[in-house]
């Protein structure tokens, strides 16, 4: 039995931008601090909420190390290190090793398209890289590949790769993995509209887009499914559901920026290719916010 790197809610944090596109630091921890107050359980640094795929190598692995030394241990803190370049995503695994993160979160190759054989071939290359839990990263609408369940099943008997992120949104899928991994992989809800259903197959919680602007209510909904409140939990699933949905009416994370910044945080911009929202969509966002009962 492998124990989670975190049970609960984990922030799939944005990088904040300032208005000449750099990184903003002074928001990544207010961001951090508003987080822990709530009781977000742990924070995942870089992933594709947080733009890793236009974040420079040093900028990338700065946003790692200044998330790390921040959060201090109160909750762990994950570091998305994948590629569609192996040999980059074992350099970019070590460096956060070095840095003290506490796990890896690992996209599938993207654009190459690799095999099944190539998934295990570059998931263990990279779990025998460092002494840090994987968790690999499956989103087949961005990446192009699936990791079928069979090689789901391969791979969890490698002692480092601990969970999946399962953002396939295939709950069938998702029941098969559970199926043949059991307790050798940990299950992790990569959508937000899906937390419920992934507890109810033995998931340990979800990597959230929704936990920037709810993040009590985030851990709420897992918190109470293990408390055994399941007809709770699920109502307030199926509450954040328009909200959810809202923060993907474009492509993540333009939406969820957009939604910070109603807030009042300083998110800033997407870097391109992306663009901010249209006034329809932010309209929608901003509703939703305020049905949700966010917005003073």
């Amino acid at each position: 039995m492998k124990s989670p790197i975190f049970t609960g809610s984990g922030l799939a944090m944005i990088t904040p931008m300032n208005t000449d596109g750099s990184v903003n630091y002074t928001e990544i921890d207010r961001i951090i601090e508003d987080q822990i107050a709530r009781h977000t359980d742990a924070i995942i640094s870089c992933g594709t909420t947080g733009e890793a795929s236009t974040l420079e190598d040093e900028e990338h692995l700065n946003v790692i190390a200044h998330v790390v030394k921040r959060v201090d241990g109160r909750i762990p803190v994950i570091a998305g290190t994948g590629s569609n370049n192996t040999a980059h995503a074992v350099m970019m695994s070590k460096e956060a090793a070095d840095f003290g993160a506490d796990g890896l979160l690992v996209v599938t190759p993207y654009y190459n398209k690799t095999s099944q054989a190539g998934l295990i071939a570059s998931y263990t290359a990279i779990a025998d890289a460092t002494d840090l839990p994987v968790i690999m990263y499956n989103v087949p609408s961005r990446t192009g590949v699936n990791i079928a369940p069979e090689t789901a099943r391969t791979l969890s008997a490698h002692p480092k790769i601990n969970a999946i992120k399962e953002a396939s949104g295939n709950i069938s899928q998702v029941a098969k993995i559970a199926a043949l991994c059991g307790d050798e992989l940990n299950i992790y809800s990569g959508n937000d509209d899906q937390i419920v259903p992934l507890l109810a197959l033995g998931g340990k919680g979800v990597i959230s887009v929704l936990a920037h602007v709810a993040p009590q209510e985030t851990h709420d909904i897992c918190q109470l499914w293990f408390d055994g409140k399941t007809a709770e939990s699920t109502a307030l699933q199926l509450r954040m559901l328009e909200l959810c949905e809202a923060l993907f009416c474009d492509v993540n994370p333009i939406p969820v920026k957009a939604a910070m910044n109603m807030l009042g945080y300083n998110a800033g911009e997407c870097r391109l290719p992306l663009v901010p929202a249209s006034e329809a969509n932010l309209a929608k966002i901003h509703a939703a916010l305020a049905k949700a009962g966010l917005l003073q």
